[in-house]
């Protein structure tokens, strides 16, 4: 019990730290700044505190698990034309591995998407290729493949619809829903 209020203050910790500044600079022809990137991470970060009383609760602690897992997985992103992970995907991954390690009870669906650019069958099958990386990447974290399960929307669910090179990068991503 000690070990899991323990992991869920770890996890608030560490997402304090990828918020404060471990996040690369994009590229400069994608149209994000360090602080865009940090700014999206912030407003996904989680709110979710243990209270004293509740970390005798093995059921209350596990509740509380399940709760920042599902308010408090992180998008990832991508480069252009690619699904092999950044530092920053990695990061984030990490944090959200130690939230679905906390709550085992979790399944999580890894949705991939692209930006507009290229044909649709490209886009899926890049899509799909994002998911999985990402998926792979908490196997080897060692949250449970049996957990997690991937789809890809292609380009067909834009964060922003502009056709600009900052929507185009937030367009690029693999986001991460709770199964209920």
């Amino acid at each position: 019990m000690k070990k899991t209020t323990i992991t869920v203050m770890v996890m608030l910790f560490a997402m304090s730290l990828l918020v404060s500044g471990c996040a690369k600079t994009p590229a400069k022809d994608e149209g994000l700044t360090e602080e865009t990137t940090k700014v999206e991470l912030k407003q996904q970060q989680p709110a979710v505190v243990v209270e004293k009383d509740v970390k005798d609760d093995a059921a209350a602690l596990a509740r509380a698990a399940e709760l920042a897992a599902a308010n408090g997985l992180v998008r990832i992103q991508f480069d252009f034309d690619q699904y092999v992970l950044t530092d920053v995907a990695k990061a984030v991954l990490v944090v959200n591995g130690e939230l679905l390690t906390a709550a085992p009870a979790v399944k999580i669906l890894i949705e991939g998407h692209c930006d507009e650019r290229g044909s649709d069958e490209y886009n899926l099958a890049l899509g799909e290729k994002r998911a999985l990386a990402a998926k792979s990447y908490l196997v080897s974290l060692g949250v449970g493949a049996d957990r997690m399960s991937v789809i890809s929307y292609g380009e067909e669910m834009p964060i922003d619809p502009a056709s600009t090179k900052a929507a185009w990068a937030q367009n690029r991503r693999a986001n991460f829903k709770v199964k209920r």
